[in-house]
């Protein structure tokens, strides 16, 4: 189909609502909150705690009446599912790359398995799944997520080797790096000088575009060196540094505005805080440095010198566990939230300020 089923199950709500059917508005919640949410550290070792535990993202599930019980716009919903699909599905993340969250709080997430942008709106109640690269293509395996220009909503996909640019629903308006990209993955934008990087993980260099899509700038190339790279994949943007993970160099760099590097760190090892095969990096308002181990199914906290402060993790699917992380990015509210790839969610974390 070349809608997805939220958008043709929302043509049929219009009717129903059109026929004056009565429902509660909806409204997000996080699955798997607790009264007694897990802190990290954990108060019995005698640290501050910094980190709680808020919930996850799954998918349709996250959303639900207002009201809570009785018959209402939420079975409706079901019972037409069931007689366009032939069964109720729900809607749910399969296999999460990465994210981010715009200024009003709404939260992009990449599904690769999925090949579309999950859409969670938490001041609207209202969820989406856009699967349209552009106008009779659709994703074929989406990765990298950035806010562009206008509003708009720039999705790298790999397989497809260009960038595509989706407005704030969801239709698309645009792409670039046709030709130039070999296989791109990790975008960020610099919203002060209206540039976007783009990892290209298969040209091992950082390729740099303006708003427009033109070429401006390619920095690094393949090696060990410092300003070189190995396969690197995720990107993200922070005051005037841009942080890489050099996936196959097991570490991170940061670039200034001049392209030098600023910033490195990360070896392999056999030890917690080690980077064997790192992939999502972020930063929040405080400066910290978070990165995703996902050979030890780790989130890390590094300080703004890339010394080791935190961990969270171990493979599993308890609170704190994961199972081949991928991507982490934080939004205006200092969330973490981690794409917990194997286990079908993103887990959202809030940091409690603090060094």
């Amino acid at each position: 189909m070349g809608l997805s089923r939220i958008r043709i199950v929302g043509v049929v709500f219009a009717a129903v609502l059109g026929a004056g059917c009565a429902s509660a508005p909806t409204v997000m919640h996080y699955e798997g909150a607790l009264a007694q949410a897990p802190l990290w550290p954990a108060p019995h070792t005698q640290e501050t705690p910094r980190y709680r535990y808020i919930g996850e993202l799954t998918g349709e599930a996250n959303f639900r009446s207002a009201a809570g019980g009785g018959v209402g716009m939420r079975d409706v919903f079901d019972w037409i599912v069931g007689l366009v699909e032939g069964a109720t599905r729900p809607v749910v993340l399969q296999r999460p790359q990465s994210g981010a969250v715009d200024r009003a709080g709404r939260i992009y997430v990449t599904d690769v398995s999925r090949k579309a942008v999950f859409v969670f709106d938490e001041a609207k109640g209202e969820f989406d799944v856009w699967d349209e690269a552009m106008r009779g293509v659709r994703f074929v395996s989406p990765i990298g997520v950035a806010l562009g220009a206008r509003d708009e909503v720039l999705v790298t996909d790999s397989e497809l080797a260009r960038v595509f640019r989706l407005d704030r629903s969801g239709k698309p308006v645009g792409e670039f790096g046709a030709g130039i990209l070999q296989r791109p993955t990790g975008i960020a934008r610099d919203p002060a000088t209206h540039r976007v990087f783009v990892a290209d993980t298969h040209g091992h260099d950082i390729k740099v575009f303006d708003d427009e899509g033109r070429l401006v700038d390619t920095l690094g190339r393949r090696g060990e060196g410092v300003g070189e790279f190995n396969f690197p994949t995720h990107l993200a943007w922070s005051g005037r540094t841009l942080f890489v993970t050099d996936m196959l160099n097991s570490r991170i760099q940061g670039l200034g505005d001049d392209g030098e590097v600023t910033l490195k760190f990360g070896r392999p090892g056999l030890y917690v805080g080690n980077l064997v095969r790192p992939k999502g990096v972020a930063t929040d308002a405080e400066g910290n440095i978070y990165v995703v181990e996902s050979m030890y199914d780790h989130l890390l906290v590094f300080d703004r010198q890339g010394r080791l402060l935190l961990s969270i993790g171990g493979t599993g699917k308890d609170v704190g566990k994961f199972y081949l992380p991928a991507g982490v990015w934080t939004d205006s509210r200092n969330r973490v939230y981690v794409a917990d790839m194997f286990n079908g969610r993103v887990v959202v974390f809030q940091f409690l300020g603090g060094s």
